[in-house]
């Protein structure tokens, strides 16, 4: 399957994923409450601090994939190294799902801040989390697989269906047994064990070719050994990524009424939609910079690297511009409340600037990544963490989310503006000043007038939801159309696209 397929059917699966969860959340509000989906915020954060125990296992195995597929490894290498893995996903999955489901009894008690919900209700749906995030975090493995395979149209596709399941089949269930947590989070439950079983099923199919050899494998650490390196890089690095972008969330968690939770918890879902919707690049770009490396093809990998830069500053640059000058538009028109508007709207604007900079920011790991050296990254993320954590919890205690909105922005351009070059500069002398100018720059500059443009000339807030949002969609498709034509590598693939949909 080919690069340009597999981050088509990425970014159709994620713009539908975020899309489905974004629309969906008034109906929460509406139908369970803001306390219930303060709770189901606080699940959507568990899910994330529990990929501190992945120890870089779902990476690694990501890469030895696609280093087998490359011809790289040995059949039998692979082998051995899958079924090593596969013990360690499961061991620590029970003993990380364990720990949380006997920690729900404190959790429900002493820090959430519920006024509504009967502590009784929120036990077992903490209790049931813990189970759901368990099983959906060894399902990590098979993707990791599937990733390495390049069989991300399918991935892509079962994606979009565990989506609709989990965001839009809930409320087939809730219409029958009630709108309450209860119900929520068992029928989360039930699309968790499904969705590990499909994976588990396609990775059975993938992996034919190399678990039924006539040689017996009897499990070992020994495979596992020779990538700890690189494994525990990436955890190291993977644990700073949760604990920088989770931080705020869990304290806030602890600090803010369930229901004001629930209102923070909306704007940053919305403001996620930018990482969401260019994270199918990186999921594609990854393993193919991995097998170029493995083959020497060193001008290729940064023909590629250049043009995924230019491709991710249209979609983040475009999409950060018009939330942050259409914050209150936006969530006036998905949820009809001027109150949530009102509240919401800073939170937004600051998490979705922060956001368009930390996807621009990623773009060194990747090198990384490929090489399976993750020195400088490791370095960035340590003094990323050791500043960013203490700041936001200083922020978030004294202002809240916008104080950690402002926080987040400030790190993050920091962290553009000066790790990035300094890792450029020594991974690929020369690059980084011509990456900067020609692949953001020029593609960021123009793109932010003209939202500032609309911004100036904005007229005051208008309680018609069909306005806001003709305005709302007028920023957007300017903003978008003036980042296509800045960028030389998306304006000439915009004409091969639209032939082959015609054809």
């Amino acid at each position: 399957m080919s690069l340009k397929s597999n981050i088509a059917a990425n970014s159709v699966s994620q713009v539908y994923t975020t899309l489905i969860g974004i629309a969906l959340v008034p109906f929460f509000f509406e139908y369970m409450g803001s306390e219930a989906y303060g709770l189901v915020g606080f699940f959507a954060m568990l899910q994330t601090w529990f990929n501190l125990l992945d120890l870089g296992l779902t990476p690694t195995i990501a890469r030895e994939s696609a280093r087998y597929h490359g011809g790289a490894m040995s059949a039998v290498e692979y082998r051995r190294l899958f079924q090593s893995l596969s013990i360690v996903f499961i061991c620590i999955a029970l003993i990380g799902g364990a720990i949380l489901f006997l920690e729900a009894g404190p959790i429900s008690k002493n820090w959430l801040n519920a006024k509504v919900l009967a502590p009784a209700t929120i036990l077992v749906s903490v209790r049931i989390m813990a189970v759901c995030v368990a099983l959906r975090w060894v399902g990590g493995l098979y993707r990791g697989v599937i990733t390495g395979a390049e069989r991300l149209v399918w991935l892509s596709g079962f994606n979009a269906t565990i989506a609709t399941l989990r965001f839009g089949g809930v409320f087939v269930v809730m219409s029958i047994w009630g709108y309450t947590p209860h119900v929520f989070f068992w029928y989360q439950l039930a699309v968790a064990a499904l969705e590990l079983g499909v994976l588990k099923l396609k990775c059975h199919f993938l992996l034919a070719g190399t678990r039924y050899l006539d040689e017996p494998i009897d499990w070992s650490f020994e495979p596992i050994l020779p990538l700890m390196r690189f494994s525990l890089t990436i955890a190291f690095t993977s644990s700073v990524w949760v604990l920088v972008t989770q931080t705020d969330k869990l304290v806030l968690s602890g600090i803010l009424p369930l229901a004001q939770y629930g209102y923070f918890t909306l704007a940053v879902l919305v403001a996620g939609g930018i990482t969401m919707v260019t994270a199918p690049v990186s999921t594609a770009l990854l393993p193919r910079l991995a097998r170029l490396h493995a083959e020497g093809n060193h001008y290729e990998v940064r023909r590629l690297y250049n043009q995924a830069s230019q491709l991710v500053s249209v979609i983040a640059g475009s999409l950060a511009v018009t939330l942050a000058v259409c914050s209150k538009s936006l969530l006036f028109t998905w949820t009809g409340s001027l109150e949530i508007s009102e509240s919401a709207a800073p939170i937004l604007r600051l998490y979705a600037v922060g956001n368009g900079l930390l996807a621009l920011s990623a773009f060194p790991f990747y090198l990384q990544y490929a090489r399976g050296n993750l020195h400088y990254h490791v370095i960035g993320n340590a003094v990323m963490m050791v500043v960013l954590i203490p700041a936001i919890i200083v922020a978030a205690i004294k202002n809240g989310g916008i104080g950690a909105g402002w926080v987040w922005v400030v790190m993050n351009g920091l962290y553009l503006a000066v790790w990035v070059s300094y890792v450029h500069s020594k991974l690929e002398p020369g690059l980084h000043l011509k990456w900067l100018i020609r692949n953001v720059l020029a593609i960021l500059i123009p793109t932010l007038l003209v939202g500032l443009l609309f911004g100036l000339t904005q007229p005051d807030l208008v309680e018609s939801r069909v306005v806001e949002l003709f305005h709302t969609a007028i920023v957007a498709i300017s903003c978008l159309l003036v980042a296509i034509l800045a960028s030389p590598v998306v304006r000439s693939a915009v004409p091969r696209v639209l032939r082959s949909v015609a054809r």
